[in-house]
């Protein structure tokens, strides 16, 4: 399937916003509701994990390729229907211009595609989408295959942020589309210290941190100096969560206000974790969640007790 049938399909993000909603029609709160969070389908990293080569491995895909079948198939049978589907980075293996990157992407559009047309998916790009040091080309054939590498969409009442963390890793080969963002996010993070929103959630692949504000620097994490400057300036806008992935593995802590959630891996698992999703619940005063494996949500769904949040008034 070419890449522009699938964007057709996946309402890519463009102008810095995602036209499956309506920013006019969303801005005003309406009730709790829940979306889904999967992170790093990342196709082909299982088989290249499993020999030690992953830099030149991955030439297999195929538990991928099922893994993401079965997450698609559970979010399908949800009822009521989550608001949306939000995939945080890493989306296939194969990095920028090596071997495998378009057979990958062209496998992962087709599993999407069989996602519910009424549950919009959003996309954020990974280092593996990207880049590690992304460049002005390599963020052009993102936006080109997935829609815009940044943007922000409205959903009952709720502000929700879509940025590229690779910006704030390294943007030493592409510093004035880091300059655009920083300078589009500034007034994204006004208008939510305005209090216009309910709520305000920030979405990205690289975590702030993955346990505290003053751990030491990780291939995981953001460093210290960029960590801390973001997390005060999502606070001071009164961001409640940020949600990310690159982990594959779940983890997560608290700074002030601010929810820093980690959710593991959709595919290759480097933890203890299973491979699943987390389920996020968004209520008038907060923002619950809670990971699942595939098996879970395919054969039991939501827990009652986030079920009950929904009902809520």
């Amino acid at each position: 399937m070419s890449t522009e049938k699938a964007g057709d399909i996946f309402h890519r993000a463009r102008g810095r916003t995602l036209d499956a909603f309506s920013a006019e029609e969303e801005r005003e709160w309406k009730g709790p509701f829940y979306f889904i969070q999967g992170a790093d389908p990342q196709f082909g990293l299982m088989k290249a994990w499993s020999t030690g080569d992953c830099d030149n491995g991955g030439d297999e895909w195929g538990q991928e390729i099922r893994l993401t079948e079965q997450a698609v198939e559970a979010i399908n049978k949800l009822n009521p229907k989550p608001k949306f589907f939000v995939l945080c980075g890493d989306l296939i293996h194969a990095m920028p211009g090596t071997a495998w990157r378009k057979e990958q992407t062209e496998d992962l559009q087709r599993v999407l595609r069989e996602v519910d047309r009424d549950i919009p998916l959003v996309f954020v790009s990974g280092n593996h989408d990207v880049g590690n040091i992304p460049t002005t080309e390599t963020v052009m054939e993102f936006c080109r295959t997935w829609g815009d590498d940044y943007f922000s969409f409205w959903v009952g009442g709720v502000l929700f942020l879509v940025l590229n963390s690779q910006f704030f890793y390294d943007a030493s080969k592409c510093p004035a589309l880091k300059q655009a963002q920083d300078q589009w996010l500034e007034q994204q993070l006004h208008a939510a210290g305005q209090q216009r929103c309910r709520h305000a959630i920030v979405f990205q692949h690289i975590p702030l941190f993955l346990q505290r504000i003053d751990e030491d620097d990780d291939y995981f994490n953001l460093t210290k100096s960029v960590r801390k400057e973001m997390a005060d300036k999502f606070t001071r806008a009164g961001i409640k969560a940020v949600f990310s992935g690159h982990y594959h593995r779940n983890a997560g802590g608290v700074y002030q206000n601010l929810d820093m959630v980690v959710s593991s891996a959709i595919g290759c698992q480097l933890g203890e974790d299973t491979h699943g999703l987390r389920v996020v619940v968004v209520t008038a005063e907060e923002i619950v969640h809670r990971y699942y494996s595939l098996d879970e949500l395919s054969e039991k769904g939501i827990d009652n007790d986030l079920m009950d949040l929904l009902k809520e008034k």
